[in-house]
């Protein structure tokens, strides 16, 4: 299990301390958003300033679910109920979620909304996409919040999750490769299933879904193992900018194609395949490895150490995407400051309130807490002050 770093770890330019120059990027930012019967709203809208929207309320008073829906305006979907029916208020049939963006100077205007029973419509500028992917990557978001803490202690599935949704929005081409493999992975463990219901085999057959999954899955890990090859120094940066500096990160791409061809994977597997009923190799098992100091982060680390670790990944991701579809990303940083000593806190507000980022959304359970954040920095900010509704 090899980090794909051509030279190694050891041989990376020291890059901590140093100043990432902005590059000539895009402003995105939006200036207002509009709820109705959206999880715990029944109407409610927001006007946005282009920098620091603090959201400062109790628990249960609806922060995090702005900053959900400003991530659907993105991704076209929820990052926290993949039921799009479970957002929908209680006691209504339908939401709405609209949102008036800035982008490189032009108006955008994003309305997403769905009836019980129905299908969701999502619209740009009055006109429905046919397809929702073609809305990924207009408007690009990260969002950093205690759910990230899966990445740590979840499966390999939670980590190719942030490669997909980071990778989808630089590239459409990515998008498309992984609609297609998994498409193709789907007919092909269905094929297997139907060959073990019917004690019958046809390796024709077979074959002809393993040169579709051959040709997206290599498609697939070129582009993982380039993005993680940029990743990993900007990473390593940001985690020594937080913390000072003082343990080594480390992230490793892990995937069966690093040790051989994918078509001679499949073709090995067949048997286990068959026993299994579903294909075991490809790029939909890779993982991204978390190391500090030469061990994984979940047995090595503090609260205090994985948690820089995740927000300094999420930024990370953020300075790639950046890089890549030449428009700041949205930032979302939910909930963020808890068991972070002073000092760390104070280098992320640094950090964020540069012009390396743009547009950026903070929530946090205490007024006090937010405005003693907020007077670190002297960039355009605005208080919101969170309600149970």
């Amino acid at each position: 299990m090899d980090s794909i770093m051509e030279n190694g770890p050891d041989n990376l330019p020291d890059v901590v301390g140093q100043e990432m120059q902005p590059l000539s990027t895009g402003a995105c930012r939006l200036d207002t958003l509009s709820l109705v019967n959206f999880k715990n709203y029944d109407q409610a809208e927001f006007r946005f300033c282009p920098k620091i929207n603090c959201l400062a309320g109790n628990n249960g008073t609806g922060k995090t679910n702005v900053l959900d829906a400003i991530y659907y305006l993105s991704m076209t979907k929820s990052c926290l109920n993949p039921s799009d029916s479970q957002n929908i208020r209680y006691d209504s049939d339908f939401f709405v979620i609209q949102g008036e963006y800035n982008r490189k100077s032009e108006l955008e205007c994003i309305y997403c909304g769905m009836k019980r029973g129905q299908k969701k419509i999502f619209r740009r500028n009055k006109k429905d996409y046919e397809r929702l992917s073609e809305h990924i990557g207009l408007l690009p978001v990260v969002t950093v919040s205690p759910a990230d803490g899966r990445l740590i202690t979840g499966g390999s599935e939670e980590r190719r999750k942030l490669m997909n949704e980071v990778i989808s929005q630089c590239d459409h081409g990515y998008l498309l490769a992984m609609m297609r493999y998994n498409r193709a992975l789907e007919q092909r463990n269905a094929l297997l299933k139907t060959f073990a219901a019917n004690n019958t085999y046809d390796a024709g057959v077979l074959e002809v879904w393993n040169e579709q999954m051959v040709a997206e899955g290599n498609r697939i890990y070129e582009y993982r193992t380039k993005y993680c090859q940029e990743l990993i120094p900007i990473f390593r940066q940001y985690y020594g900018e937080i913390s000072g500096g003082r343990e080594k990160v480390e992230l490793a791409y892990c995937s069966r194609l690093q040790e051989k061809d994918f078509a001679a994977l499949l073709r090995e597997s067949t048997e286990k395949d068959r026993l299994l009923q579903f294909t075991a190799t490809g790029p939909h098992k890779d993982d991204l490895l978390l190391q500090m100091d030469g061990y994984p982060i979940k047995k090595s680390g503090s609260q205090g150490q994985q948690k820089t670790f995740l927000v300094a990944l999420k930024l990370a991701n953020f300075e790639f995407i950046r890089r890549h579809c030449s428009i700041m990303p949205i930032l979302l940083l939910d909930d963020i400051f808890d068991k972070f000593d002073a000092l760390r806190v104070s280098r992320i507000i640094r950090l964020v309130a540069g012009e390396r980022f743009g547009q950026i959304f903070i929530t946090d359970t205490g007024r006090e807490h937010i405005e003693g954040i907020l007077q670190q920095t002297d960039c355009e900010h605005r208080l919101f002050d969170m309600v149970a509704s």
